[in-house]
């Protein structure tokens, strides 16, 4: 039955990544996705958030709830990885820049890529992590079925009638991987609970959606979608450098596991409450 279960979840969660990239490549052109990225001063804003604070707050709060040294690395390894494809869909569900959060992924993707081979053996003793190892799932299931979408579209501006189905079919499969993701690590969830790696979670999705909105541009829908940019780390590369850099403390693997659960667990409702508030307002303007 697990065996079930965890092969729901694996495509589930690709599904959702490749009809998620595909309808974001047919609704949008490749002007809007890059326009926002010509402003300076909001890359730059946007790196540290996701680069420097992130991390940072990662390490400062294990400290301050005194983690055993596998959680904290568990926790530093989110930290240090930015960008995540689950970012676009926060920003549909928040009414914020969708455009803005296509770019956004992708310039933290391509940081992390470059940024976590380079910094983690600096803060962890022993550590080599391979940039290709990192790149390659992005490349192949992230940018790859972006940027032919994105050709589509110029070609056939009439595939853009696929976008709203695509979007249906992500939807779903992002709830049955989030589902089967919850019966698959409740177990491990259930055995954190009093050793201080949730509570820290929280904080730290505090910390990053905080830093991300006040960091995050002029206009509400750039702060909302600069925030959850911050917040929603990339999940598919800590557990890659979990499970192949700390083979010998599976604990990191493990709260990786379950702090990404809960992670994206708060911010599907933090994005779904702020998507009602501000369609709450829009209504009552009319």
């Amino acid at each position: 039955m697990s065996d079930v279960v965890v092969g729901i979840a694996q495509v589930s969660i690709l599904t959702f990544v490749v009809s998620s990239m595909t309808g974001l490549g047919l609704s949008l052109t490749a002007q809007q996705i890059l326009t926002p990225l010509k402003d300076v001063k909001l890359v730059l804003l946007a790196l540290v958030a996701s680069f420097v604070i992130a991390p940072g707050g990662a390490w400062a709060i294990a400290e301050l709830f005194g983690l055993d040294d596998s959680q904290t690395l568990g926790l530093l390894l989110l930290g240090v990885a930015g960008g995540a494809p689950f970012l676009p869909k926060l920003a549909q569900l928040a009414h914020a820049a969708v455009a803005y959060s296509v770019g956004l992924m992708v310039l933290l993707m391509v940081g992390t890529v470059g940024y976590v081979p380079l910094v983690l053996p600096l803060l962890v003793d022993g550590v080599m992590v391979s940039a290709w190892d990192i790149a390659r799932p992005l490349l192949l299931l992230m940018l790859l079925p972006l940027a032919a979408a994105l050709v589509v579209r110029a070609r056939y501006p009439g595939s853009a009638r696929l976008a709203p189905t695509l979007s249906q079919v992500s939807t779903v499969a992002l709830a049955l991987g989030i589902g089967a993701a919850v019966l698959i690590g409740l177990p491990e969830i259930w055995d954190q609970i009093g050793t201080g790696v949730l509570l820290a979670t929280l904080v730290l999705v505090g910390t990053c959606l905080v830093a991300g909105y006040l960091l995050g541009g002029s206009g509400r829908d750039q702060r909302v979608t600069s925030a959850l940019g911050t917040a929603q780390r990339n999940l598919s590369a800590a557990l890659l450098i979990a499970g192949t850099s700390f083979q010998d403390t599976p604990e990191v693997l493990v709260t990786v596991m379950v702090a990404s659960l809960l992670l994206t667990g708060v911010l599907l409702l933090v994005a779904g409450e702020l998507g009602r508030r501000t369609a709450a307002t829009t209504a009552a303007e009319q």
